[in-house]
């Protein structure tokens, strides 16, 4: 097996673990889970059992003891434990959900739900986010059970709990949230999670392939704003009008600009970028322009500059029930987010910025998080991929939004984004993600087998 392609012979690379089949099945899985749709609109419309039967059925061929668990019928959870080789080291959690968001078939190229293998690319809704991901894990487990049947011991060092989840496009209740809450004892012993939306690649530039590995999250903040005024005519003066009231207040907010505040995983990930283009830093000295530098990185900025502030966008707008009527009530949405250790400065600020006649509260609330870049889990993610792109420059980041680790980490486990793919020139991850022809090229499956299973056997 060669470290840069898509081939599977051989075991030059340290993936003696792997067999040819390993690689077949994880465009097999991907291909299947695409195929089951699950689409979440929120409002707990989504039914993620099937696609939960299909991976428990394929862990359970591989000798595992799946469970499945719902909060709600057809909200399917699975997890299982593998077994380390050292009963005392901390266990490992590897997790990915089984939900995705709508698309909408008329503006694709393919069925989105169609599963199509065509020029070796696998089309549909999931392809990034992220039953790629959840195919990576199936095709690895089921090779070393393999390879377990040749003789071959290829457990971890660490138990490893694997959690198939329901509901994380929506608020996680049936699915992480539930795990987290009501099946605390089924992850015991972790300590460090895996999940997705790191170790992709981004080109930067001619030659230059960066793999951003998730070490933080900003906390979610969706907020509900509620405007009461008096009913009237419209045809009459209102001073009180609560359509007024709640307008001046969503335009405020969406006006504000955040003042930069820079945490640990931003401040190491721009003092590495800034390195790769041999410039020397300091975020927190005096005379440091953030947005000059910035506009040095050029592409390599999109993963700082959603990050270094907190954020509130107004999103949704509901009032009023006939055109000549003054309602006495109207709402509004806004989806906030808040930098770790920013929440006090969120909160404030959002009171000040809706004034004395608008009342807000948090619709849904998650905590941000960040996870340690210097130490021993930070470095084997990130020699992992450097040993299979000896091209690759790896940099922390924080994600602008949230994953299923929120919920994860009330359990103490600290949690990384990494779901590895290595992509081709001018494949465009961010936009794919959750966006139209969403797909994933075999050979980024065949990329990310290798890495998660050298990451996860030397973890």
């Amino acid at each position: 097996m060669h470290a840069t392609d898509g081939s599977a012979d051989g075991n030059a690379d340290g993936s003696a673990a792997l067999d040819a089949a390993a690689f077949d099945e994880v465009v097999e899985f991907t291909s299947g889970l695409i195929r089951i749709d699950t689409t979440n609109r929120g409002g707990g419309d989504c039914r993620e059992r099937p696609a939960a039967e299909y991976v428990a059925e394929r862990l359970a061929a591989a000798g595992l003891e799946p469970v499945l668990l719902e909060r709600t019928p057809g909200r399917t959870n699975v997890v299982a434990r593998i077994e380390g080789t050292d009963p005392s080291a901390d266990a490992l959690l590897v997790h990915g959900h089984l939900d995705v968001v709508p698309a909408e078939a008329a503006d694709w190229s393919v069925d989105p739900f169609s599963g199509e293998v065509r020029d070796g690319v696998v089309w549909g809704r999931g392809a990034v986010d992220m039953k790629n991901m959840d195919a990576m894990v199936l095709a690895v487990v089921r090779a070393w059970a393999r390879a377990a049947e040749r003789g071959q011991d290829c457990r971890p060092r660490r138990d490893i709990v694997i959690a198939y989840t329901a509901d994380e496009e929506d608020r996680a209740v049936d699915g992480s949230g539930f795990l987290a809450d009501d099946h605390p004892h089924l992850f015991e012993g972790c300590t460090e999670g895996l999940s997705e939306s790191g170790a992709f690649t981004l080109h930067t530039g001619p030659g230059r392939a960066l793999y951003p590995i998730a070490a933080g999250e900003r906390g979610t903040a969706w907020l509900k704003l509620t405007a009461h005024g008096a009913a009237g005519h419209g045809s009459k003066p209102n001073g009180a009008n609560a359509v007024s009231r709640l307008a001046a207040a969503v335009a405020r907010i969406g006006e504000y600009e955040w003042p930069v505040r820079l945490t640990g995983t931003v401040t190491a990930c721009i003092t590495e970028l800034a390195a790769l283009q041999g410039l020397s830093v300091n975020p927190h000295g005096r005379g440091f322009d953030l947005d000059e530098l910035l506009a040095k990185l050029g592409p390599a900025a999109a993963l700082v500059e959603a990050t270094v502030r907190n954020s509130a966008n107004p999103t949704m707008l509901n009032a009023g029930y006939k055109l000549n009527v003054i309602p006495g009530h109207a709402t509004a949405y806004i989806d906030g987010r808040m930098l770790p250790g920013g929440e006090a400065e969120f909160i404030a600020t959002l009171d000040e910025l809706t004034g004395p006649d608008v009342r807000w509260e948090f619709h849904h609330r998650e905590v941000a998080l960040e996870a340690p870049v210097d130490g021993r889990t930070y470095a084997i993610l990130r020699e992992s991929v450097e040993r299979f792109d000896p091209t690759a420059h790896v940099v922390p980041f924080c994600m602008a939004g949230g994953t299923d680790a929120k919920q994860f980490s009330r359990l103490g486990i600290t949690g990384y984004g990494f779901s590895p793919l290595k992509l081709p020139p001018g494949f465009d991850y961010w936009s794919l993600f959750h966006g139209v022809d969403e797909r994933v090229p075999v050979d980024a499956l065949h990329f990310g087998v290798r890495v998660l299973d050298h990451a996860l056997r030397t973890l």
